[in-house]
C-alpha cells in the first residue's frame, strides 16, 4: 500500500535516560524502510515536542511519529491538539517505544517492540481511541487545558510522578528503582485529603481520599492493571479512587497486588465509570497527565470519544 501521508518524526533523545538517543540510528534505519519521505526533528529540552508538533501541523503534516516514551507521545499529542485550538485534526499518530514508560505501545500491542511499531506504520492500520481533556490551574496559577491518552491523576499518584521526575538524586538510581523508592516515601507520608467529587452530575461533597486516577486504559505504570477492563474505545473513563485506606494495607500487599488488579477488591478502593468529572479540593494537590505534571486542583476532565487515530 502506497503511503501518501506527510510524515513528521519527532525524536526525544533523552527519553529512557538517554537510551532513545543511543537507539536512534537503528530506529532511523527501520523507519526509512517504511516511510519514503519524512521530516525529522530532535527535542533539545523538556516539552519541545509540543512546539515541534504545533509547527508541523501548521505546515500540513498529517502523520506524526513520536520516538520516545509516553511523555514524548503526550507532548506530540498536545502540540497537535493545541495547534488546532482544541479541534481534533485528521492526523494519525504513531508511537515508537523508546522511553522509560511505553504504556500506549503496550495497549496497541507492541510494548517495548520497535519492530512491531514500525510494522504498524507500514501496515497503516489505525485504531481510533478516546482522549481525556483536563482543565486545571497550571503550576504558575494560570488556567490550562491538557490532553491525556492514559490517565489523569491527582493526589498521591501525581505526587509520586512529580517527585520521581524532578529529583536528580533519585534519577541516578535508575528509573524503576527511583519510582519504587518515591512510592514508598509518599505512601508513608502523604496525608489524606478531602474533595468534592462530581461524576456525570452525581455529587459527593466530602470524599476523604489518598489519591484518584481517571483512567482511559487498563494498564499503566510499568504494567500495573490499575483499571481492570477499562476500554479506550468505549467513550467512558474509569475513576480509580483510593479512599482513606490504611497505609499498611498498601505496603504489606504482595508485589503483584496492583499488577494483577487485586486492589479493586479492597473495601477502601472504588472503581467508578463516567464521561465527565469535577474534583474540587486542596489547591496544593498536584495533577498528572500520562506521567507529566500539569497543575493543581481544581480539576475538570471529560472524555473525548474516539478522538485519536493511532497505528497498531
Amino acid at each position: 500500500m502506497a503511503d501518501t501521508r506527510k510524515s513528521k518524526i519527532i525524536v526525544n533523545p533523552a527519553a529512557g535516560r538517554g537510551s532513545c538517543g543511543r537507539m536512534w540510528p537503528e530506529v532511523a534505519a527501520k523507519l526509512k524502510r517504511v516511510i519514503a519521505d519524512a521530516d525529522i526533528s530532535f527535542t533539545q529540552a523538556a516539552n519541545d515536542e509540543v512546539a515541534l508538533a504545533q509547527d508541523a501541523l501548521h505546515q500540513g503534516y498529517d502523520h506524526f511519529v513520536a520516538v520516545g516514551g509516553d511523555g514524548t507521545f503526550n507532548g506530540v499529542l498536545n502540540g497537535v491538539l493545541k495547534a488546532g485550538n482544541g479541534e481534533r485534526p485528521p492526523v494519525t499518530l504513531s508511537p515508537i517505544p523508546a522511553g522509560t514508560a511505553n504504556e500506549l505501545a503496550r495497549e496497541l500491542g507492541y510494548h517495548d517492540d520497535v519492530n512491531g511499531a514500525v510494522e504498524a506504520i507500514a501496515g497503516q492500520r489505525v485504531r481510533t481511541l478516546d482522549l481525556l481533556e483536563a482543565k486545571c490551574t497550571d503550576l504558575d496559577g494560570q488556567p490550562t487545558t491538557h490532553y491525556g491518552n492514559l490517565a489523569i491523576s491527582w493526589g498521591a499518584a501525581a505526587e509520586i510522578s512529580y517527585r520521581t521526575s524532578t529529583s536528580r538524586y533519585l534519577k541516578k538510581l535508575g528509573g524503576r528503582f527511583s519510582y519504587y523508592a518515591v512510592t514508598l516515601i509518599v505512601t508513608l507520608s502523604y496525608p489524606n485529603h478531602r474533595c468534592r467529587l462530581d461524576i456525570d452530575g452525581r455529587i459527593d461533597d466530602d470524599v476523604v481520599h489518598y489519591t484518584g486516577m481517571i483512567c482511559n486504559t487498563e494498564v499503566m505504570g510499568g504494567g500495573m492493571k490499575l483499571a481492570p477492563n477499562a476500554d479506550p474505545e468505549d467513550g467512558i473513563a474509569d475513576l480509580l479512587l483510593f479512599r482513606d485506606i490504611p497505609r499498611r494495607d498498601i505496603i504489606l500487599q504482595k508485589p503483584s497486588w496492583l499488577f494483577e488488579g487485586q486492589h479493586v477488591q479492597h473495601e477502601k478502593v472504588d472503581l467508578m465509570r463516567g464521561r465527565s468529572f469535577r474534583v474540587q479540593g486542596p489547591t496544593d494537590s498536584l495533577i498528572d497527565a500520562d506521567g507529566e505534571t500539569i497543575g493543581r486542583l481544581p480539576l475538570e476532565v471529560r472524555v473525548l470519544p474516539r478522538s485519536m487515530h493511532v497505528t497498531y
